[in-house]
């Protein structure tokens, strides 16, 4: 477990994934992640790669041969090296191996970078392109927040705030977890979406056409908040398993598959590509306050 510390946060990750175990703010000695139980969803905060999503019949298409892939990738159980740390900040990486081109043929190094720089933490996806030819990808976040903050509030306390007053519409997930191309409006009101225990029964709302660039997680009843940032992350999940005390915010480079046929990867809705010698990077940031 690698841990980072300075005067606002302490902040936990583990190899496994390199997936943030904890976010506690000091002054308040609030644990702002979801811990993980186990019998209600059992993650902390996953990274999404080499997709977003589910992949129709659980296959990618990669130049003519499918591939077998689960559900946002691999990575996510995937043991990462410890590359570089210090106090505030930390790389893992992640190197492609002959396991992993049984399930996407191309060589890489992806790298995950934390770095605490007051009371924000940003996140770093970086994808070396260490192949003779374009990775096609995708690559998200996962990050699950507790709420309500305190033990004497109750979830229905708490809205998520968007950045823009703007119309907020879902595109709808089939029970298999694949666009269908309908969509559904959201209720927001002064920029504000309640969090209801109901909000999710009919799994994530799916933002494909936000012009919000941040969401923070507020309380009617206190000013402390959770922010996240995604300024080059088009698309943005939002879930929570029904009745759950936490809520996912999640950017997102790539998304599910739609219902119909397998395309080929480079053909993907919202894939991303990185071409020979070149460094792919995008950040996020979560900022407590």
């Amino acid at each position: 477990m690698t841990t980072l510390e300075n005067d606002y946060l302490r902040v936990s990750i583990q190899p496994k994934g390199a997936e943030l175990t904890s976010i506690f703010h000091k002054k308040s000695g609030i644990e702002h992640l979801w811990q993980a139980d186990p019998t209600v969803w059992g993650w902390h905060a996953p990274n999404l790669f080499p997709v977003v999503g589910g992949c129709l019949a659980n296959q990618l298409l990669i130049d003519g041969k499918t591939y077998p892939m689960e559900r946002h990738g691999f990575v996510r159980q995937s043991l990462f090296e410890t590359t570089e740390s210090t106090a505030t900040h930390a790389i893992f990486s992640l190197r492609s191996t002959e396991a992993t081109r049984l399930h996407f043929p191309y060589e890489f190094n992806f790298q995950l970078i934390y770095e605490l720089n007051g009371p924000s933490l940003t996140v770093t996806y970086r994808l070396v392109n260490a192949d003779e030819k374009t990775v096609f990808f995708s690559v998200g976040a996962h990050p699950a927040f507790a709420v309500p903050f305190k033990p004497d509030e109750v979830y229905e306390d708490y809205f998520l705030e968007f950045e823009q007053d703007e119309p907020l519409e879902t595109n709808m997930l089939s029970t298999a977890g694949y666009f269908t191309g309908e969509t559904k409006p959201v209720p927001v009101k002064d920029r504000q979406l309640a969090l209801t225990k109901h909000l999710f029964d009919q799994d994530a709302l799916v933002f494909k056409n936000l012009a919000s660039r941040r969401v923070t997680i507020r309380s009617n009843k206190h000013k402390h908040t959770l922010s996240v940032s995604f300024l080059v992350f088009p698309y943005l999940g939002i879930w929570a398993k029904p009745g759950a005390p936490f809520v996912c915010i999640e950017p997102w480079l790539g998304c599910a598959d739609s219902e119909g046929q397998i395309k080929p990867i480079q053909q993907k809705e919202a894939i991303q590509q990185v071409e020979l010698g070149r460094v792919f990077e995008a950040t996020f940031t979560i900022e407590i306050s």
